[in-house]
């Protein structure tokens, strides 16, 4: 089983000395990645309902820190040598797919090729308003983004041609250190866990039923010719903190899960110690 943090570039980990410490310590206890999370901007007095809260709202203040995943996570590949760098996850559709390409690629050849690219939809019909970009049609957006991205780190003398995204002759280096930038899919919708199948190297839901929602990811799969095993499933549970985590560990792997997540703010005290406890605990009994 691979362990991954969530949320990791929150709160005190933000900051440069926080982020050190998070990083470092997190390697060296065992755990296989870093998820950040991301917006752009926090639309003060937002309409649109945060799906992961029963509130409808994001637990966090307007003037809450939340850097840019992809230039956090360099400053991990920085100070870290083998920990995975990864967006969980990063709003596709407000991106350029050219200009993300080179990003993405750069950050995976320059870290060795640690990255682990998760995308979603986004909800924040608002933050999308301020970046004048449509939030209409953002799930077909979003695939074709994916399409116009792998046609770059493919080859060079690219191109692309569809309703979002056009080009030809287009040539993006450094090219990924592997190939391509595995491309996780979240979101917790059977819309998101087609599209996982259909297209994704792996699936992230933030919640939902993981056994129906996997069946639905190798559903997708078989349907479109490919391997459902391929597709990686990265997923969060509570009962990891329980009183018996080796046994959710062990549960969580029968219902088809290949990475869990942490919250980082269950180590916002004593990072380093925190998380050394976790990966005696939980890491080195699950590996």
């Amino acid at each position: 089983m691979k362990f991954g943090i969530g949320f990791a570039n929150i709160m005190g980990f933000a900051t440069q000395p926080g982020l050190r410490e998070l990083a470092q310590g997190a390697e060296a206890a065992g755990f296989e990645s870093l998820w950040t999370v991301e917006h752009v901007i926090y639309p003060d007095g937002y309409a649109s309902k945060y799906p992961y809260d029963p509130s409808g709202k994001m637990m966090m203040a307007t003037d809450t820190p939340l850097p840019d995943p992809l230039i956090w996570l360099s400053f991990v590949a920085a100070v870290t040598t083998k920990i995975r760098l990864a967006t969980g996850i990063l709003i596709l559709p407000q991106r350029n797919p050219v200009v993300l390409a080179k990003s993405v690629a750069t950050l995976d050849e320059i870290s060795g090729g640690r990255v682990e690219l998760g995308v979603g939809v986004g909800w924040l019909e608002e933050e999308f308003e301020a970046l004048g970009i449509p939030f209409a049609r953002r799930g077909a957006r979003t695939e074709e983004y994916i399409g116009a991205m792998r046609s770059l780190w493919d080859d060079d003398n690219a191109e692309f041609h569809g309703e979002f995204a056009d080009f030809s002759n287009a040539s993006v280096n450094p090219k990924p250190t592997n190939g391509r930038v595995p491309i996780h899919i979240g979101g917790h919708s059977r819309i998101a866990a087609e599209r996982a199948g259909r297209i994704g190297d792996g699936f992230f839901p933030g919640n939902g039923n993981i056994v129906e929602l996997v069946d639905v990811v190798h559903q997708a799969a078989a349907a479109a010719g490919r391997n459902p095993s391929s597709v990686e499933i990265t997923f969060g549970d509570a009962a990891i903190f329980g009183d018996d985590p080796l046994g959710a560990v062990q549960e969580l792997a029968a219902k088809g899960v290949d990475r869990i997540i942490v919250p980082s703010y269950m180590f916002l005290s004593d990072t380093t110690e925190a998380l050394a406890a976790f990966g005696e605990t939980v890491i080195s009994p699950s590996n």
